[in-house]
């Protein structure tokens, strides 16, 4: 029975951060979690925790660190329980956009501050001066996008990357369009 899906960020794109998914599986088993599996290619690793009880922002600090110990990569990594990745589903903004690319999850590490929460309206904002009819919102630690001419020609994309000088960042995790969510929380629920 799986019980949990690890993030990570920033793996194999562009030739960077390198990381094959049979290494994932291995590194992810070698800190003793069991039934582990990989989906697609961006870095999704499900599997049994070795502690069922074993706090997730502990998991992916375990997993960062054997990543960093055994390739010298140190991909940032999310990790998110069967009922956490429910939870995001069924809090979903954006649930009656038929087509799932256009919209996005980023998992966040932790819950976003009310700045952070204020830094992505004011991201949202300056999109929709130049135009874009991308819209965002935050629930709990799950960052939702709507991006309707998709993420690679997103101007909100642009403007949540955007660091102003004295004002707090949008919050950063790893994305995950919401095909990719709903085939994670299939292959959560058929475990």
């Amino acid at each position: 029975m799986q019980t949990h899906v690890a993030l990570l960020r920033a793996i194999n794109v562009s030739g960077r951060n390198k990381l094959a998914m049979a290494e994932l599986r291995q590194i992810v088993a070698s800190l003793g979690h069991a039934g582990v599996t990989t989906y697609i290619q961006s870095g999704n690793a499900l599997f049994t925790a070795a502690d069922p009880g074993e706090d997730e922002a502990r998991m992916a600090e375990a997993l960062e660190a054997a990543i960093s110990r055994q390739l010298g990569i140190r991909p940032p990594v999310v990790v998110v329980s069967r009922d956490g990745l429910e939870q995001v589903v069924q809090d979903n903004p954006f649930s009656l956009e038929p087509n799932p690319k256009a919209v996005h999850a980023v998992f966040l590490k932790d819950t976003a501050s009310p700045d952070q929460v204020l830094a992505v309206a004011t991201a949202v904002a300056r999109a929709r001066a130049r135009g874009s009819r991308d819209e965002a919102c935050v629930v709990g630690r799950t960052l939702y996008m709507w991006t309707p001419a998709g993420l690679g020609r997103s101007a909100l994309a642009v403007e949540l990357n955007r660091r102003t000088r004295g004002s707090t960042p949008a919050p950063t995790g790893t994305a995950r369009n919401w095909a990719t969510v709903t085939a994670l929380r299939q292959l959560l629920a058929d475990s």
